[in-house]
């Protein structure tokens, strides 16, 4: 595998599964493949759960690790091609990226949406620019559209914890006072519809995800009635994709606190696991009592991370030795 940012970059899903499984059970049994390999992790947006969880993923794989926060240790970089550089950035994307294939064996790249441009965002300008200019396998650490290493751990959680062979899973927005991309939410949209379980979506009006993330999952403007007999509930908010006005893209449509997951909203579900990626906004996007309850299972979904980080990146060095 050169390349990771969508589901079907992993292939045979099940399979995938099987070997995070497989990796659960022994963090360090493929220690010996990532001997003498360098794994180069750009940051151009703030991580907790990314940073340290893949960072253990190619120690778990006997990496060497290389940190780099573009905003904080390197020259401010422009992205964009036929700009005249007149302003603080001083180098270029273009020659950054075949400088940090020099130092590195894989690279993992987090670059946000900017929520400002919808073609430039869901064109992936960034992130495909390391894909082609860099020489190296490269993986999304999120992107401005997705966000696959979240969501395959998402999965994994949800095949630990389900209660009934295909459970009713249920993304639900919540409001939040900042606009926030759509990444978690499309990469959680494809890959439960690429998993085995009933998906249903519901949010406001003018918050409709691409189609292309979408899929074949039922979208219900009416939370309580998608709620209804949910196993899982992953409450997430984002701002408008802006998919039947691209005018309204990036903004923030709607703070409506009605749509908080709080006990009521719980009540309504069959007894549902809370889920959420992290961070959250405590009594915007889910009440105190709910993300603390005996049914939330944030933390070991943040744990999984490591486990789907191992996965991707074993594979990536994998195809390094073929």
């Amino acid at each position: 595998m050169r390349y990771f940012s969508r589901v079907k970059d992993l292939g045979n899903l099940r399979q995938a599964m099987q070997e995070a499984k497989e990796i659960k059970n022994d963090r360090f049994k493929y220690v010996e493949l990532g001997k003498n390999k360098t794994l180069l992790m750009v940051f151009f947006n703030s991580s907790l759960r990314t940073r340290l969880s893949t960072q253990k993923a190619a120690m778990n794989l006997g990496m060497n690790v290389i940190v780099l926060d573009v905003n904080q240790g390197a020259w401010k970089l422009e992205t964009e091609r036929g700009v005249v550089m007149d302003g603080d950035k001083s180098e270029h994307l273009l020659e950054a990226i075949p400088v940090m294939g020099c130092y590195c064996d894989i690279i993992g790249v987090r670059s946000f949406a900017g929520l400002k441009d919808r073609d430039y965002d869901y064109a992936e300008t960034v992130f495909n620019q390391f894909v082609q200019y860099s020489g190296r396998p490269v993986f999304a650490m999120e992107t401005a559209t997705v966000h696959p290493l979240q969501a395959f751990a998402d999965l994994i959680t949800i095949e630990e914890y389900k209660e009934v062979k295909r459970p009713k899973v249920v993304l639900t927005w919540a409001p939040h006072p900042k606009a926030l991309p759509q990444a978690v939410p499309n990469s959680f949209a494809e890959w439960m519809n690429a998993a085995d379980v009933e998906f249903v979506i519901t949010h406001p009006k003018g918050y409709e995800l691409d189609s292309t993330f979408v899929g074949d999952a039922i979208v219900e403007y009416d939370q309580r009635k998608a709620l209804e007999g949910a196993d899982f509930v992953y409450a997430k908010n984002w701002s408008c994709p802006g998919v039947t006005n691209p005018s309204d893209y990036g903004q923030v449509l709607s703070k409506d606190m009605s749509w908080t997951i709080d006990t009521e909203h719980m009540s309504w579900t069959n007894d549902a696991h809370f889920m959420h990626c992290l961070p959250v906004r405590r009594n915007m996007i889910v009440s105190d009592d709910v993300i603390e309850s005996p049914r939330s299972i944030v933390i070991p979904e943040a744990a999984n991370r490591e486990i789907s980080a191992t996965v991707v990146i074993k594979r990536m060095l994998e195809s390094l030795n073929i």
